[in-house]
């Protein structure tokens, strides 16, 4: 094998990984709404949340990237782990879908011959004005490219019966029974460690098993080892997740590690039942018979012709792959909470209980491998934010109402450290937001994406609003001024009617996330009254100084305080009047 032969391979190789991206990418997009739409409707049923993950992973031909996404909605808290579990087995039959269009399409059929043409069309749509079009084409280029490099792969690598050491050399390793298809499974994991693809790795084996380099015992093998090779993406992506996230990820290796073992388990009657179903569904050779050998033949130009045990052996691996998952999920679908009691034994909570609880809650496994559905996250951990700012406007009343000058100076200390958490929850949010921003993404999610920025920008000035009311009060203490009891009064009315900004601002977000939002009237109307209530204040203010002779200095801390309260209004209606106009563009 010649060095350009090598590099031609390894091109073909990243062609068919790059299609393979480039189609997902093109279908996440381009369905983006209905994936959406597949995870609200998540139920604690078992069987549901299997359809749910064999559904979304049969569109975005991925079942890493399905996994991944199942561990950050675990991460986010919009999946629960017993869902999670039930997904990630129907994300693992969905991904056999591939197999059988590459058996189908890559190898019966030369699918390749279409592939330049039908790139043309992906060129037209890709200079449409309408992004629906642009999204298409992105699936049409990326389908190409994978067929066009799975014709590459195949025509760049070697006769090896030209080479007969070494074909002698690959076939002496599936002379050791039982041992040779331990060689050949750890040599299947391996590849797809190395590849992150079992697509790719899956792809890889049916070549070589149509070469017939390997007999079709040993190439199961492999698709048994790429089972396991497959649940390293999770993992990886569960590693810096909290604890749920890695427990689903631990349920995928679970899952996987228990499938492989009882099918080594029962090998050879798992073959033969492969075989026998193969045979009689499609009417061809059985794989699994005894004396089967994999016949390459040629025409007399040289030019191979696809002979019907290679179709055979095709067939029945991706049969193998296709049904190996679906035992596997009619097994362990019932256990569902055995597994779920295993992972939490492996995995336990964090013994730290004093650990910051004001820390990001939701995005902490960085973006999904589906950018389409980070903003469900990005949102929940937004609605988040907006609640610990709620709970910083408990501290602003209790500065108010306390007169101990040491319990003030807590509450104080606390609104300085809420300001602080909002700086960094923003731009930990801003982080993630820019990660996703950085990928393909659809332009409704680049609106969404772009008033999320806003709205993060509001909240974290509401944090600078409650620290800027605690100074005000500290520079009243220091000037030995005193609020009397009517004052604290009306502030405390002020505060009521912010209190009630946010709740109204909280549902706007929530309605937001839920895709319910209708109109915003509730915040318009929190926002007059505290307009209204400011302005009463300060005209009963200038009325005191003018007729009761109010010490002049104390007045101007009070009112202060009832304009930094009316500000944090201003913000919030901001938030709310940013989710409608989003709404507005993305209908």
């Amino acid at each position: 094998m010649g060095i350009l032969q090598i590099f031609t391979f390894l091109g073909a190789l990243g062609m068919f990984l790059y299609g393979m991206n480039l189609m997902s990418s093109g279908l996440q997009k381009a369905a983006g709404d209905r994936l959406r739409g597949f995870l609200s409707a998540m139920t604690s049923n078992p069987f549901k949340g299997v359809l749910t993950g064999l559904g979304i992973t049969s569109v975005i031909q991925s079942s890493s990237a399905t996994t991944v996404m199942v561990v950050s909605f675990v991460n986010a808290g919009l999946l629960t782990l017993a869902q999670a579990i039930s997904v990630i087995m129907g994300a693992n039959i969905g991904t056999t879908v591939t197999a059988w269009l590459v058996s189908w399409l890559g190898f019966k059929a030369d699918i390749s011959i279409l592939a330049v043409p039908l790139m043309a069309l992906g060129f037209i749509l890709s200079i449409s004005k309408k992004n629906q079009r642009r999204n298409i084409s992105e699936l049409i280029v990326g389908f190409s490219l994978l067929f066009l490099g799975l014709s590459m792969m195949k025509n760049s690598v070697p006769d090896l019966s030209s080479t007969p050491e070494v074909l002698s050399f690959i076939k002496g390793w599936q002379g050791h029974g039982f041992g040779s298809v331990l060689i050949f499974m750890i040599f299947g994991t391996v590849l797809t460690l190395v590849l992150q693809s079992s697509s790719a790795t899956m792809a890889l084996t049916l070549i070589m098993l149509n070469m017939g380099w390997i007999r079709f015992d040993m190439a199961c093998a492999m698709v048994l080892g790429e089972n396991i090779g497959t649940t390293i993406t999770a993992n990886i992506a569960a590693a810096v997740g909290n604890t749920s996230a890695k427990r689903s990820a631990l349920a995928h290796t679970v899952f996987n590690l228990f499938g492989v073992i009882w099918a080594l388990i029962t090998f050879p009657w798992f073959l033969k039942l492969i075989g026998a179903i193969t045979s009689a569904v499609f009417g061809i050779p059985n794989p699994a018979a005894d004396g089967f050998e994999i016949i390459v033949e040629k025409a007399a130009d040289g030019t191979p012709i696809q002979s019907d045990t290679q179709t055979s052996a095709l067939y029945g691996l991706s049969m193998l792959h296709t049904l190996f998952n679906m035992i596997n999920t009619l097994i362990l679908i019932w256990f569902i909470p055995v597994i779920e009691k295993i992972v939490c034994l492996v995995i336990k909570e964090s013994k730290n209980k004093d650990e910051e609880v004001f820390r990001l809650k939701y995005i902490k496994a960085g973006p999904l491998a589906t950018p389409e559905l980070a903003t469900e996250q990005a949102i929940k951990e937004i609605i988040h934010f907006a609640e610990i700012s709620r709970n910083g406007l408990g501290y602003v009343r209790n500065a108010i109402n306390e007169t101990d000058p040491d319990k003030f100076e807590d509450y104080r200390a606390k609104l300085v450290k809420y300001e602080e958490i909002s700086d960094r929850i923003e731009y930990e949010i801003a982080a993630f937001l820019n990660a996703v921003s950085s990928e393909e993404i659809s332009e409704k999610t680049s609106y969404e994406i772009k008033a999320m920025y806003k709205i993060i920008g509001e909240l974290e000035s509401l944090g600078d609003s409650g620290e800027a009311i605690s100074r005000i009060l500290s520079r009243r203490n220091i000037h030995k001024k005193t609020f009397d009891e009517n004052t604290i009064r009306k502030l405390n009315s002020m505060v009521d009617l912010v209190d009630n900004a946010y709740k109204a601002m909280i549902e706007n977000l929530n309605a937001a996330s839920d895709n319910t939002l209708v109109e915003i009237s509730n915040a318009y109307a929190a926002e007059e009254r505290i307009n209204a209530r400011r302005n009463d204040l300060r005209d009963e203010e200038i009325e005191s100084i003018e007729n009761e002779r109010k010490n002049y200095q104390t007045s101007v801390y009070y009112m202060d305080v009832v304009n930094e309260l009316e500000k944090m209004g201003d913000f919030m209606i901001n938030v709310s009047q940013d989710l409608y106009k989003c709404k507005l563009k993305v209908s």
